[in-house]
């Protein structure tokens, strides 16, 4: 695929000295004042100055034009979760950031640092309601509703503050989306500006008294357990310091997945951890909603429960925490560590009880063998570093508890906005901010028709990802909802779909066909080594619920 221009590292370059550019020009240089090399993008009229701007910089800038809008802003979002930096994606406005909005909300589900930059009516028409194309009432307020902060650019000298807010408020506290847009009359204007060293981001400092608070309630459990979510996939290291000084089952559901090493004694999926949370007397909350736990597994006075977050309105908003940290998980837990370290007594190891209850989960998954003997394919020829994106299929849902996950930020998940479709998008974006790494999506039929115009971007752009299309001829999951929960009165689940393997050559990527896990795995092997974008149809019928095992009931009193 192609390279990556080098970049000049962002903290390196000073304030420069006034000098003559138009508003897209200053964007442009202040947007690769902030480290980023590639723009994810579609062109149109209302970008026409901006997208001059950027065939000035190509000797710096990689620029993927894609399909459709929301093909743009998947891979943008596929490429910040992946690294968890910050990325650009460009569209016009109107229908345009319309059609990109399913990627925004997804981002903003899933902390990611995601730049929408977009255009504008002429500045003497906004609000006015005259039907100029691409029009739409109150384009900044809907960017405002599904973004973490969202403004306007209004002249040249505006272009490199605001951008360099938009990096900061996208990295400060809890990382999220954030979006600039910019009038069809603005981009051209011309006018000295001085570009400036790439936007801060501010981190709140840690309240050591909360984290010896935390600490010493920690130290005094009898059956600690913790429970991370996204924000704890940079803190590694001080997190498995912490569960083993505890030694405390460190259980994550989708979005934590990686946090830990599957292979770790006291890793377990959210299955397991369910069964944990019953008995467990004070829980580490860290970088998680604790959605799942709080609002279905349920809460007793019993409970205790330690907070370390980002976002300070997260610590108290099912319950407030017995102790809350505010601020970055991985210096967060080096303090908690440290200080545990003077106040634990050496606990005797809990990894056969962990084997134990582990067990009796797997026994539950035996209903969906069809499935993980699929993932286990998978899991065999995807390499220890490789990536693999989740989507809303069979072999997704269950993905989400059986497949093992070796490093943090190679399980790429929607989280709950459960945004069917997103997957080969997704994955391409992943791919491109990580053009070494081999990475594999799962999708069904269903979901996969919903961008697939994205193989000609994939292939044009040479960037090879593998996808493993689980054809049943139908959306799988309300079929079967409506065969088991509705006297089988089905409606509108039914699919019609093309032969996927001549369909996959006819844009010029692989295309192979497995019809078991043996298959599988051979078409993994020969897709992974060609260096073109692959897609693996495997013809499936219904598969088994894996609901039984995923709805958690409450396990406390």
């Amino acid at each position: 695929m192609t390279s990556k221009p080098e970049t000049t590292q962002p903290q390196a370059l000073a304030p420069s000295a006034p000098k003559a550019m138009t508003t897209a020009e200053a964007v442009v240089e202040q947007i690769i004042r902030n480290g980023i090399d590639t723009i994810y993008a579609l062109p149109g009229v209302q970008n026409d100055y901006l997208f001059d701007a950027f065939a000035g910089a190509t000797d710096r800038l990689r620029f993927i034009h894609t399909r459709h809008e929301q093909g743009a802003a998947y891979m943008a979002l596929g490429a910040a979760l992946a690294t968890g930096k910050p990325q650009v994606f460009t569209v016009v406005p109107g229908p345009g950031i319309l059609n990109a909005t399913g990627a925004l909300c997804t981002a903003y589900a899933l902390n990611a640092p995601v730049l929408a930059l977009t255009g504008q009516i002429n500045s003497n028409a906004i609000g006015r309601g005259l039907g100029l194309l691409h029009e739409i009432p109150d384009q900044l307020g809907l960017l405002r509703s599904l973004t973490k902060w969202a403004d306007r650019i209004h002249a040249p000298h505006e272009g490199p503050t605001k951008v360099n807010q938009a990096f900061a408020e996208m990295q400060s506290g809890r990382p999220r989306p954030v979006a600039l847009e910019c009038p069809l009359d603005v981009w051209p204007r011309r006018a000295p500006v001085e570009l400036l060293p790439a936007g801060e981001a501010l981190q709140a400092p840690i309240d050591l008294d909360a984290v010896k608070a935390a600490a010493k309630l920690l130290a005094g459990a009898e059956r600690p357990l913790i429970i991370v979510g996204g924000g704890a996939l940079d803190a590694g290291e001080a997190l498995r310091e912490v569960a083993e000084i505890l030694q405390a089952p460190v259980s994550s559901h989708r979005t934590g997945r990686g946090a830990l090493d599957s292979r770790h004694p006291l890793s377990v999926n959210s299955a397991i951890g369910h069964r944990f949370w019953g008995q467990a007397d004070v829980v580490l909350a860290v970088g998680t909603r604790l959605q799942l736990q709080q609002l279905q597994w349920g809460l007793d006075d019993k409970i205790k429960i330690v907070r370390i977050d980002a976002d300070a309105d997260e610590l108290n908003r099912v319950r407030p925490a017995s102790v809350g940290i505010v601020g970055d998980a991985k210096l967060a837990l080096q303090m908690l560590a440290d200080e545990l370290g003077k106040l634990a007594p050496k606990r005797a190891s809990r990894s056969d009880e962990v084997q134990q209850v582990r067990a009796l989960s797997d026994a539950d998954w035996a209903q969906c063998k069809p499935q993980m003997a699929f993932l286990d394919a998978i899991r065999a020829e995807l390499p220890e570093d490789g990536i693999f994106v989740d989507e809303l299929t069979q072999l997704g849902y269950v993905s989400r508890l059986h497949f093992p996950i070796y490093k943090p930020r190679s399980f790429i998940t929607p989280g709950y906005q459960g945004t069917l479709g997103w997957g080969l998008a997704t994955a391409m974006g992943v791919k491109a901010a990580k053009p070494d790494t081999p990475v594999v999506a799962v999708s069904g039929d269903g979901g996969f028709m919903f961008n697939v115009q994205e193989l000609a971007t994939a292939v044009q752009h040479r960037i090879p990802i593998v996808v493993v299309l689980m054809n049943d001829g139908a959306f799988g999951n309300v079929l079967r909802t409506q065969t088991e929960d509705f006297g089988n009165r089905r409606i509108a689940t039914n699919l019609n779909n093309p032969d996927f393997v001549k369909l996959a050559e006819s844009f010029g990527a692989l295309g192979l066909r497995a019809k078991t896990p043996e298959e599988l795995r051979a078409a993994l092997r020969q897709g992974l080594k060609s260096g073109l974008p692959t897609i693996i149809d495997v013809p499936v019928g219904p598969m088994p619920s894996p609901w039984n095992v995923l709805r958690f009931t409450r396990s406390r009193p």
